[in-house]
């Protein structure tokens, strides 16, 4: 069993801005830095490597660059932002069977200043793969983005639940609320109001900018170990409780919608049961909660998927404050996605692990376990996270 045998011990980001003026690779070697001397780990000790397939920066340049000695595990993960976990996992696997002793996770990227990841596909030739016949078979249809192709579940999902635009704002305006006393948010002391959100402008129906997260330039590390290791060193463990990967029936990476019902994500109720029998937990047990803010709507579908609402019911659980400081889940109180930075999640299971810490900017109180999500549309994955 994975549980209780490993733990994040070290986290370590550089500032997210919109043009960092520096390569990935000295983005992903800041953060990695940073979260070692978090963990007060020397670079030299780290044997493991687990990061993004989509990140751009070699493992062994990364540990090279870092003055790493003897890199035993390395892996990547795929599927965008629904690997954030799924990183953690593989190198918690890697802990728990001896591979290797210390082990950094990290996703680095110029995504704003160097490449736009929100534009999709529509400026690329097709490439001569399975994703690029994917692409073009949903382009001719107008699926040439992950606004477009989310904006289909969305929709439906408002159509069979009664769920508004003014319900997708309520969520966005409290990201943005906790992200204006984050110093390290790009949205700063920049709150919104349900009409900012309403005054913004579509991107995809029903779909407003405010909708959508950020593209952002930066780098964040996660340095995990032993428990045993975990005990000796110098900042509160967080110990991995649980952690699950999940992909359901009829899975077509963001175009999901030969399904009897586009309006729900099994593929994230796959890795919840999963992450809830692991850990023998249950969602009330959870103080706190990252979960993955992309596109707003998926927060909704995500919330019912954990079993903190049934279906549909997200928008009353919502409006009700149940994610506020004080509320029974207190949700992304680092601003999230949409109002921190979009550094594919990682920067939530940071705040996850600073909530186990009691160092959050809005922290909330007696934090004993925080469950975290990964992105979803797409193969995800989940982690639950406590105090050891």
């Amino acid at each position: 069993m994975l549980a209780d045998k490993a733990a994040i011990v070290g986290i370590g980001a550089t500032e997210f801005s919109k043009e960092s003026g520096r390569s990935e690779l000295q983005l992903a070697a800041e953060c990695v830095i940073d979260a070692l001397a978090d963990a007060g780990i020397d670079p030299a000790e780290v044997d493991g490597i687990s990061t993004f397939k989509s990140d751009n920066n070699p493992e062994s340049e990364v540990h090279r660059v870092i003055g790493g000695k003897a890199l035993k595990f390395f892996s990547r993960v795929d599927y965008g932002g629904g690997a954030a976990c799924g990183v953690v996992m593989q190198a918690a696997m890697a802990i728990a069977t001896g591979v290797c002793e210390v082990a950094v996770v990290y996703r680095a990227f110029n995504e704003r200043s160097q490449y736009r990841y929100g534009s999709g596909a529509s400026h690329k030739t097709p490439a001569h793969n399975y994703d690029g016949a994917t692409r073009a078979w949903g382009g001719v249809h107008g699926l040439v983005s992950p606004a477009s192709n989310v904006a289909m579940s969305a929709t439906r999902y408002m159509y069979e639940y009664g769920a508004t635009s003014e319900d997708f704002g309520r969520y966005c305006v409290l990201a943005r609320k906790y992200a204006a006393t984050n110093p390290k948010a790009w949205f700063y002391q920049k709150p919104i109001t349900l009409d900012d959100h309403q005054n913004s402008r579509w991107i995809v129906e029903p779909l407003r900018l405010l909708d959508c997260c950020q593209e952002s330039d930066g780098g964040v590390a996660l340095v995990i170990t032993s428990v045993e290791r975990a005990r000796t060193l110098k900042q509160t463990p967080a110990l991995i409780r649980a952690v699950a990967q999940g992909s359901c029936d009829d899975q077509h990476t963001m175009t999901s919608y030969y399904r009897e019902n586009i309006a729900h994500l099994p593929e994230m109720k796959l890795v919840a049961d999963q992450l809830w029998a692991m850990s023998h937990l249950s969602p009330s047990d959870m103080q706190y909660a990252t979960i993955y803010d992309h596109f707003s709507p998926y927060v909704f579908q995500q919330l019912e998927a954990l079993g903190y609402c049934g279906m549909g019911q997200a928008k009353d659980f919502i409006r009700e404050g149940h994610l506020e400081l004080d509320g029974s889940l207190p949700t992304n109180t680092h601003g999230g996605q949409l109002g921190e930075a979009y550094i594919h999640g990682v920067n939530g299971i940071a705040e996850a692990v600073r909530q186990i810490r009691g160092t959050s900017c809005n922290q909330v109180k007696r934090v004993q376990h925080a469950v975290v999500t990964a992105g979803t549309g797409v193969p995800t994955s989940g982690l639950i996270l406590g105090q050891l």
